[in-house]
């Protein structure tokens, strides 16, 4: 039997990433860092996931944000190191390099592919979003909204 990596929960420092998701794709990431991402069990895929988050700052409260991530490579860019780029359903006024960001990653949204360009894969993106949304509305997700990892 295949045990389920879910839930996974993580802590990690946001990083520079390739500059792509807010000017080219109108989605803004939060790109964790490496030792982060070398710390993901092998049996997380590379794939898109949906959960929660939370900035570890002073001045935020433990608000817990939805998230969709991306876990892998991103062939459609040809990107050859392994990232963890989570983008938070909110739309903050500054970025948010050398925070520390707790995720937790509570379900699979579909396995890394790649597009013919652009236009599909913005498109894919805003499913990603929409399916993220619908999942952690349900009771079974909204449960982690008072897990002790985030307080």
């Amino acid at each position: 039997m295949i045990k389920s990596p879910f839930p996974y929960f993580t802590l990690g420092i946001i990083v520079r990433g390739f500059g792509r998701g807010s000017k080219e794709l109108g989605c803004p990431t939060a790109n964790l860092d490496e030792t982060t991402v070398e710390k993901l069990p092998s049996s997380i895929d590379e794939g898109v996931y949906y959960g929660w988050a939370q900035l570890l700052t002073k001045n935020n409260s433990n608000k817990l944000y939805k998230m969709v991530a991306s876990v892998g490579r991103n062939p459609f860019y040809n990107v050859k190191t392994k990232t963890l780029e989570t983008h938070l359903m909110h739309e903050f006024k500054h970025d948010l390099y050398g925070e520390k960001l707790k995720i937790v990653l509570l379900g699979e949204i579909r396995k890394m592919t790649t597009f013919r360009n652009t236009n599909e894969l913005v498109m894919a993106i805003r499913n990603d979003i929409s399916k993220a949304h619908h999942e952690l509305d349900s009771d079974q997700c909204r449960q982690y909204l008072n897990h002790p990892f985030f307080y």
